[in-house]
């Protein structure tokens, strides 16, 4: 676990990257270390907004047990889940957070496909996620996702919002990028 500014900034790495759909396991290939810097930055962002009002927590990389009856088991590059969630008072020791988190974010990287991005997405708001960021890094354009078909294209110039997921949270999109640039001078 990792602290910033008394934040808990979660990030489980239990040595495997799979998922787990209609019960096959599927190996994943980790994050590359750009993506893995703005997943990241984002959750540095989430988190002291998260303690501050007291909403949840922000975790990278975390295996969600999605639907049982399905033995579907995602995991998101970022994701958000509200305390109203939590069916336990503390995040579970298991290999998979058995809860639907309210905020799905997919960094794509090289060796995703359009497929498999669009397939998560559909899986997540059949689950219950409320709302789905998909950053495309090299181009710096965030796609947000109210349902698989109620999507908005923000430019690297725009800003992120929380919306009603996360009331009151906005960030520029250029701020994921600022600490993955080294300065000049």
């Amino acid at each position: 676990m990792l602290k910033q500014d008394g934040a808990a900034l979660v990030s489980a790495d239990d040595g495997e990257h799979y998922e787990i759909v209609n019960g096959v396991r599927r190996e994943l290939e980790p994050m590359g270390a750009f993506e893995s810097s703005l997943a990241s930055i984002l959750v540095y962002y989430l988190g002291p907004f998260l303690v501050e009002r007291k909403l949840g927590l922000a975790v990278t990389e975390t295996l969600f047990l999605l639907d049982a009856q399905k033995d579907l088991r995602r995991r998101p590059d970022v994701a958000f889940v509200s305390y109203s969630r939590w069916s336990s008072r503390t995040v579970p020791r298991e290999s998979a957070w058995n809860v639907v988190p309210d905020l799905a974010v997919e960094i794509v990287s090289p060796t995703n496909t359009a497929e498999e991005i669009d397939g998560k997405i559909t899986e997540y708001f059949q689950a219950g996620v409320r709302l789905v960021w998909v950053i495309y890094p090299d181009s710096g354009r965030v796609y947000v996702y109210r349902s698989p078909t109620h999507v908005r294209g923000l430019e690297r110039s725009a800003e992120l919002d929380g919306e009603d997921v996360l009331p009151g949270f906005r960030l520029p999109i250029e701020k994921l990028y600022e600490l993955v640039t080294r300065p000049e001078g």
